[in-house]
């Protein structure tokens, strides 16, 4: 019965999911890979990560702000969990903690540098609001 409902689950947020826009470009090496500005205010890569975020519905489990829940939370993890570590974990899931995967998840894996930078941005402090917005363009 929990695996019908996880499976059923995994499939309403694949669904959520594809509706993320299309991925930002990447920062470029050596550039941190989010940028903020006022605290809530994000560049198009980590606003991706945002709405990756909220499509995959993470905050069911993580909390709305990724200070937890049924879930850790992420704001603590991050600071000493590595990227790799952070990918692996979304990638194959932890079922034995009620962590599903999201590997067939197109929108979520596409996603996961924005996603990671999104929540270290959060972890780090620099993001010091869950809900963000996109910065203004320049010279408009």
């Amino acid at each position: 019965m929990k695996s019908n409902i996880a499976r059923a689950l995994l499939l309403a947020l694949s669904l959520a999911a594809a509706s993320v826009a299309a991925q930002a470009p990447a920062p470029a090496a050596g550039d941190k890979t989010y940028k903020v500005v006022d605290g809530y205010k994000v560049d198009a890569f980590t606003m991706t990560g945002f709405r990756t975020w909220r499509a995959a519905a993470c905050d069911r489990c993580h909390g709305a702000n990724q200070e937890g829940l049924v879930g850790p939370s992420l704001v603590n993890s991050l600071k000493t969990l590595t990227k790799e570590d952070f990918v692996k974990t979304v990638r194959d899931g932890r079922l034995d903690k009620g962590m599903v995967s999201f590997a067939t998840n197109e929108t979520v894996m596409k996603n996961i540098d924005a996603l990671y930078a999104y929540l270290k941005g959060r972890s780090d402090g620099a993001i010091t609001r869950a809900r963000v917005e996109p910065m203004e363009a320049a010279g408009g």
